[in-house]
């Protein structure tokens, strides 16, 4: 009696010419590419040899997907499928380099034309915006952008560059400008450079929301006198506990969220109204923040102690650790007199202000305590775009020299988020989606080139799914 088999046999793997990349993401690009016409936009800024449009979308497609190195993108692109797919001809990385340093050079007016097309075809709802301001990473020593300064990244030892974003406000969550400076350069010395780029595509009365590093009287002069309205948080001064915070009771503010326990008041002064709130879970947060704090200190306060107790040299942390730098230091801590609730208490007094809890906003429109937070906190949005930018489209970190090139890879990563936002504002279903999700699902879809045997080729389609699906074939939403 012969057996059958009941499982199958592992299958042997042979070794072929078939080449598989992910189409999905190639048609996305070209897709809204074409829909912006960026050809037109990048197209009169080189006219011979490599076409510009091409490297562009090749550049693009690559960020999109495996997103490495220049280097590791002039690899993926120089394949006979993808050259034949972009419509290139085989070239080195250097045609890159110098494609970043083209867009670089002019890079205003690729930023203008591109702000110009969003607002012809797109009848936005409204034209608020959101403002923030980030760090990134700089690898190199030669490009002049590069300073220190603080670090987002948590990064102090690397020099870096500072980007500003300009988003329209939700539900539409657009990047629309982005502006490069140095990266020692604050927010409020920053805030002039952004806002002045988008202002005027706003439509009167527009509101520009912002937070509180970008806060000067300057700036916010500077949106009065453009006929806008502006939203920011400022910080709590002495004035304040005299006049509100010391005296604030429940029972006389306004419930304005449940959940968080936010109560607020509001007081109008003839230029501005402030926006004062108290949150019972933000009070929570901060108080369990500084009694981690005390009992840091009290630890530091204890190993110091200890040392003198034991006639030790101090912990390296308490040590200026510097070759260059003679000196000695002498300590005596107040331990031996206190007891330890009396040691926590003077702590305490020293690390709680009063203000734990307590927060507000200042406009020039008149808004309820309400609206006032909800679209502060709505601002949260183009935090998400950094971190889109940085992770998804993942820009860093920036291993490019010349200044120009920086601009143009920044650029280019500015495009690419603002493919995907486009992607979530036009398709309804989407809106939800994380850019990670979104990404994913374009890159899953693929195609094989399996070269016969015959000498043709075929091109097998895999990996559909319901996003990808709707971003390249269903008729988008807002149509």
């Amino acid at each position: 009696m012969q057996l059958k088999q009941a499982t199958l046999r592992t299958e042997s793997v042979k070794s072929n010419t078939n080449i598989s990349f992910p189409i999905g993401t190639i048609l996305a690009v070209k897709k809204y590419y074409k829909r912006l016409g960026l050809s037109d936009i990048f197209g009169k800024f080189k006219s011979r040899g490599r076409d510009i449009n091409s490297l562009n979308q090749a550049l693009l497609s690559y960020k999109l997907s495996e997103n490495q190195s220049i280097s590791k993108a002039s690899d993926w692109t120089n394949r006979d499928e993808l050259l034949n797919t972009f419509n290139l001809d085989s070239f080195n990385q250097k045609t890159l380099y110098r494609t970043l340093e083209t867009i670089g050079e002019n890079r205003e007016e690729i930023l203008a034309d591109i702000q110009d097309v969003l607002f012809d075809m797109y009848d936005f709802e409204h034209t608020n915006i959101n403002m923030d301001w980030t760090s990134f990473v700089l690898h190199g020593e030669k490009c002049p952008l590069g300073k220190y300064g603080y670090s987002r990244d948590h990064r102090p030892d690397k020099k870096q560059v500072m980007l500003g974003l300009a988003e329209l406000a939700s539900p539409i969550n657009i990047p629309i400008g982005m502006t490069v400076r140095e990266g020692n350069v604050n927010d409020q010395v920053h805030f002039d450079d952004t806002f002045n780029q988008v202002k005027h595509h706003l439509r009167k009365g527009s509101l520009a929301t912002f937070d509180q590093g970008a806060n000067s009287k300057a700036n916010l002069d500077n949106v009065d006198y453009s006929d806008m309205k502006y939203l920011t948080a400022r910080q709590l001064n002495k004035s304040d506990d005299a006049t509100w915070i010391r005296s604030f009771s429940k029972s006389d503010a306004e419930l304005v969220d449940e959940k968080y326990g936010v109560y607020g008041l509001k007081k109008i002064f003839p230029s501005r109204i402030n926006y004062l709130f108290f949150s019972e879970h933000l009070y929570k947060m901060q108080m369990e923040a500084k009694e981690r704090k005390v009992q840091r200190l009290l630890d530091e306060a204890e190993a110091i102690q200890q040392s003198i107790d034991n006639n030790r040299g101090l912990p390296k942390r308490f040590r200026i650790n510097n070759p260059l730098v003679d000196c000695e230091i002498s300590y005596q801590t107040r331990l031996t007199t206190l007891s330890d609730s009396e040691a926590r208490k003077i702590l305490k007094q020293a690390a709680i202000t009063g203000r734990e809890g307590f927060f507000c906003l200042v406009s020039n429109k008149n808004l309820t305590l309400s609206e006032a937070l909800k679209i502060y906190r709505q601002k949260d949005s183009i935090e998400k775009i950094f971190h889109s930018l940085k992770n998804e489209i993942d820009i860093k970190p920036l291993r490019v020299w010349s200044e120009h090139s920086i601009y143009g890879a920044l650029i280019l990563g500015f495009l690419a988020q603002l493919f995907i936002s486009l992607i979530r504002f036009e398709h309804k279903e989407l809106k939800h989606i994380s850019p990670k999700f979104i990404k994913i699902s374009l890159m899953n879809l693929t195609v094989t080139v399996e070269y016969l045997k015959s000498g043709k080729k075929r091109r097998i389609f895999s990996n559909f799914s319901p996003i990808s699906h709707a971003i390249l074939f269903k008729k988008r939403a807002f149509a």
